[in-house]
């Protein structure tokens, strides 16, 4: 083959790809619609749910465990510490994007962050409910298999700056709508770590079952190397009262 030919075939080949790519886009759900299905199988719902989660950090040869109740409404999140001991009775409050930490003798809530680290690599946003289509913007970035599964390959944007991560590249399975992967990025592109998620645990409740997370792990991609695997047990249906959620409420 000649090298014009050669050009002219690969050419022709680039030209087929960028045609092929508008129409597969095409047949691909809503941006938000993926996200809404994925936040709904990481607990982001308007009806009530309970879970408990335990986070496992694996850090300087040592590994560190803690354990959480975790009660949602919609926007809301109710987490209590429940293990170990010296963090018992430790709560954070999730008011849509707001936070606040109340622990025994604290005569005031404190206003934190759902980006400070809770422990190993875990953040105070990642064992709460999940609203990725109410806190990013999303767009369709391509297609690639996660560990053999098709999946959408999407790039999120903060939509304000009281958000867990500035930056997320979320791979969503095309057939499940489950989040299968996310890369974190700084605001300026950096990445800086990744999460893998699994989907052992089946919600049941009056609109049907659904798949319900089972693990989040979370690797740091900077060259420490650490690993820290969340674990979500027990997801169950409940009614949570809105007086639940109102700080007022949980200093008594």
């Amino acid at each position: 083959m000649s090298r014009t030919t050669a050009r002219r075939r690969s050419g022709a080949l680039a030209i087929a790809a960028l045609l092929a790519a508008p129409a597969a886009f095409a047949q691909a759900p809503p941006v938000d619609a993926l996200l809404r299905d994925a936040d709904r199988a990481r607990g982001g719902v308007a009806t009530g749910i309970t879970w408990t989660a335990t986070v496992e950090a694996e850090e300087d040869g040592r590994t560190t465990v803690r354990t959480f109740l975790v009660k949602a409404r919609g926007d809301d999140a109710l987490v209590e510490s429940m293990a170990p001991p010296r963090h018992k009775g430790e709560v954070m409050l999730f008011n849509d994007r707001v936070i606040w930490f109340v622990k025994p003798g604290l005569r005031r809530p404190v206003s934190i962050s759902a980006r400070q680290r809770l422990t190993g690599d875990a953040a105070n946003g990642d064992i709460a409910s999940t609203n990725y289509a109410r806190d990013y913007a999303g767009t369709l970035e391509g297609e690639e298999a996660v560990n053999g599964e098709p999946a959408y390959r999407l790039a999120l944007e903060a939509r304000s700056k009281n958000v867990t991560y500035d930056r997320i590249t979320y791979w969503v399975s095309r057939r499940r709508h489950l989040g299968l992967k996310a890369a974190f990025l700084t605001v300026g592109g950096d990445l800086f770590k990744t999460a893998e998620f699994a989907y052992g645990n089946t919600l049941r409740s009056p609109g049907g079952d659904v798949p319900f997370v089972s693990r989040m792990t979370i690797r740091d991609e900077t060259g420490a190397g650490t690993v820290t695997r969340i674990t979500f047990d027990q997801p169950r249906a409940e009614t949570h009262a809105p007086a639940m959620f109102n700080v007022n409420n949980v200093l008594r």
